[in-house]
């Protein structure tokens, strides 16, 4: 059955319709980058509000800004913007698949992005939000703030009216609605970095900044960009994922496969108002750091601790890695022994319980969550989740020792040859960057370390310098394996 608003009647039983009419619904929301992450987390949660009956006025159009947005839309749009979503495995929270309507519409993607430009400067459009990657927010990773020197950003900068970012058009749709005397939407980043609210302010501000100074004092003092913390595991769509729809009986061109657990930590910042999400499970709270640094910590940096030593070996699938003894132990070390002591307390949220639960969710075989995945864009992830605690356990003159084996481990990655000689296909978009500079740390380590980009003057620290070097070599003269047996043993 092709999925459509026509045959929604008619989807199989075992498979959950919404129950709303998509015809009662009115957009309050742009979401820029509807990917798969956006499909399993903001706009289930949305879907679950409208089957309560409530929120009716908050529905999504969906929207993008890169070419391969296009492709996304068209798929979309040959199925009124309906989405199967099929959680994997974990019978206990697994509520079964389901097809969500939460969005409405997506709008063209054009150069100049004038259709997005124009929605969003319109009245009824109160929130708009964004899943645009950790990467894609221009951020020097030495100082973690906005960096003006893209040549995408001195585009906008000189050309405002007709943007290339996302960043472009949302200052332009927010000065036409200053000049139109409306209100300012507020920003919401749903993307997986720290304080992404914050990072989003200075993107916009600091382009403002460039174009007219008392535009980026505006942005500042009048724009909400509430900072929030995201987590739901869900793996590309391809030919397997399509299959698993088909075999419910639907005819998805973009389904997405998810594990059952989801989270969303939102700060209350909203002030043309929000979706009543707490009836659903959201947790609102001015404290979104404390869940954020938890999560980016143990989580993100969990998925690069299991995922290096496993790609080396050739293990293709996150649940294949926690079955393997000694990186599932590597995994508990890292975590209890440096990640852990670094975080602020939750109350109601111990990270050893934290720590059991992630651990079911990387295990969860059905998922099939890939390493390469995992591995992928470590240029722009290491900075943001693993740098971060590293830095803090050599201030603190506390042992980082696994911590600085992951990085060894990357950078042994980066060489692009796993341990069996089978070559590693490029997995960044500094692939080429990060191989030459491998090749070079194999006889000069501190190489790697010099990569300013990711680790700041960090990377001058004697200390990380010496037990970078040790187990690099370890690495290259003994095996991965061998390095993390005598971490372990330590």
């Amino acid at each position: 059955m092709k999925l459509s608003l026509t045959t929604l009647p008619g989807l199989p039983a075992a498979v959950a319709a919404p129950r709303y009419a998509r015809a009662d619904l009115r957009p309050g929301i742009v979401h820029i980058g509807c990917g798969n992450f956006h499909r399993a987390h903001m706009a289930v949660y949305l879907d679950d509000l409208f089957n309560l009956g409530r929120g009716h006025d908050w529905a999504i159009i969906g929207a993008g800004v890169r070419p391969e947005d296009s492709a996304m839309r068209d798929r979309l749009a040959a199925q009124d913007w309906l989405t199967t979503v099929i959680e994997l495995g974990q019978p206990e929270l697994n509520q079964g698949p389901r097809v969500t309507g939460a969005m409405v519409d997506f709008l063209p993607v054009t150069p100049g992005h004038a259709a997005l430009i124009e929605r969003m400067s319109q009245p009824d459009i109160r929130i708009v939000s964004l899943t645009v990657t950790e990467g894609g927010y221009f951020t020097d990773p030495r100082t973690g703030t906005f960096s003006p020197d893209h040549p995408d950003i001195r585009a906008d900068a000189a050309q405002p009216g007709s943007p290339r970012t996302v960043f472009g058009a949302i200052l332009a749709a927010l000065r036409n609605r200053r000049a139109a005397g409306l209100a300012p939407f507020t920003v919401m980043s749903c993307d997986n970095l720290p304080h992404n609210g914050h990072v989003t302010r200075d993107a916009v501000a600091g382009l403002a900044a460039l174009i007219e100074p008392t535009l980026a004092e505006w942005v500042r003092e009048a724009v909400a960009f509430p900072n929030s913390m995201v987590d739901r595991i869900t793996p590309a769509t391809g030919p397997a994922e399509i299959a698993m729809a088909a075999a419910l009986g639907i005819d998805d061109a973009a389904p997405v496969t998810c594990e059952p657990f989801r989270q969303w930590v939102v700060e209350d910042d909203f002030p043309q108002g929000r979706p009543a999400l707490e009836e659903v499970g959201v947790t609102f709270t001015p404290d979104v750091a404390l869940f954020e640094a938890m999560k980016i910590r143990m989580l993100n940096g969990g998925h690069a601790i299991i995922a290096y030593p496993a790609g080396l070996r050739g293990i293709e699938f996150a649940h294949e890695a926690m079955a393997d003894p000694q990186i599932a132990a590597f995994l508990q070390a890292v975590e209890q022994r440096e990640i852990m002591p670094t975080l602020p307390a939750i109350p109601g949220q111990p990270p050893q319980d934290y720590l059991r639960l992630l651990s079911a969710r990387f295990a969860n075989a059905q998922v099939r969550d890939t390493i390469r995945r995992l591995c992928l864009d470590g240029s722009n992830r290491q900075p943001k989740f693993i740098v971060p605690t590293l830095r803090d356990r050599l201030a603190a003159g506390q042992p980082a020792d696994g911590l600085i084996l992951l990085s060894a481990l990357w950078c042994r990655y980066c060489h692009g040859q796993a341990e069996d000689g089978t070559e590693i296909a490029p997995n960044d978009p500094n692939w080429p960057a990060l191989t030459a500079r491998a090749h070079e740390a194999r006889e000069r380590p501190e190489a790697w370390l010099e990569m300013a980009d990711v680790y700041g003057g960090l990377g001058q620290d004697p200390t990380l310098r010496a037990a970078f070097a040790t187990a690099l070599r370890k690495i290259w003269d003994q095996g991965s394996q061998a390095a993390i047996a005598g971490y372990l043993a330590g």
